[in-house]
């Protein structure tokens, strides 16, 4: 198989993560998932796979953006391991349980799954929507049922879990920057479990293209790993000097336009 005119545009796609995932401790998934399913859809990969493609490939993509962040983010002493350690064993089976759920699932009931979580994520970013810190952090059981919830969601949509995550952690009284910082932490084994689970359902499906490892297209992996790495420790140090949440508005925005544009390309 030669060389695709779209392959270039998966740079471009790694630098938009990279930047988002360091800046906001979002994983990306909103971003890579309509953005992979429009260019899937014009490489003509079958319709019935692009979905599935497009949150596995994601999802792998995060597994890289999810340590550069996490370095830069413990490096500013950001990162609150006991959380880590306490949630990660509800996460990994969450995550890796439920991309067993997203495989069996159609495109277009999957797609709208992705497109109403993603106008949630927007809707809390636009209003600026805050828990009120109202209690401490839980404990074994509690945290292993939030992982059990967090990754559930995350491998369905291809997040590294931040939009849920530091809502969560803020609400038991987590300051902020380390509700951040460890969401970034947290989002390293959501994406290792979720991409083990898509290669595993992935594998041997009909019709996937050349250059597939199960639900996962390696030119688009490698392409945005290979720049979101390089992008997240910028997005890292600008967070603590950049006006934050008129960021976050304009990043509401543009998920709600690539959403948009996903389903145009589904259903157009």
């Amino acid at each position: 198989m030669g060389f695709d005119f779209w392959w270039l545009t998966y740079p471009l796609l790694g630098a938009a993560v990279g930047f988002f995932a360091g800046l906001l401790g979002v994983g990306g998934g909103g971003i890579m998932v309509p953005m992979l399913t429009t260019i899937f859809m014009a490489q003509e990969f079958p319709r019935e796979q692009v979905v599935h493609m497009a949150l596995g490939t994601s999802m792998a993509a995060i597994v890289m953006t999810s340590v550069s962040s996490l370095r830069a983010h413990h490096a500013h002493g950001a990162v609150r391991w006991e959380v880590v350690r306490a949630i990660t064993p509800g996460i990994l089976l969450g995550t890796f349980g439920a991309t067993f759920i997203a495989a069996r699932v159609d495109t277009v009931p999957l797609a709208l799954f992705f497109v109403v979580f993603m106008a949630y994520v927007a809707l809390q970013m636009l209003l600026n929507i805050k828990p009120k810190p109202s209690r401490s952090l839980p404990g074994a059981l509690g945290m292993s049922a939030a992982g059990l919830g967090i990754g559930g969601v995350s491998a369905l949509v291809a997040i590294g879990g931040g939009s849920l995550s530091v809502p969560f952690m803020t609400w038991c009284n987590v300051r902020v920057q380390h509700a951040i910082g460890t969401s970034a932490a947290i989002g390293l084994p959501i994406a290792l479990a979720g991409t083990v689970g898509y290669v595993v359902k992935g594998w041997g499906a009909p019709g996937t293209p050349p250059l597939t490892l199960g639900y996962i297209y390696l030119p688009a992996l490698v392409l945005v790993s290979l720049v979101s790495t390089r992008i997240a420790p910028l997005g890292a140090r600008l967070a603590h000097r950049l006006p934050v949440p008129t960021l976050k508005k304009i990043f509401a925005g543009v998920l709600m336009a690539l959403c948009a544009k996903m389903l145009h390309s589904l259903f157009g």
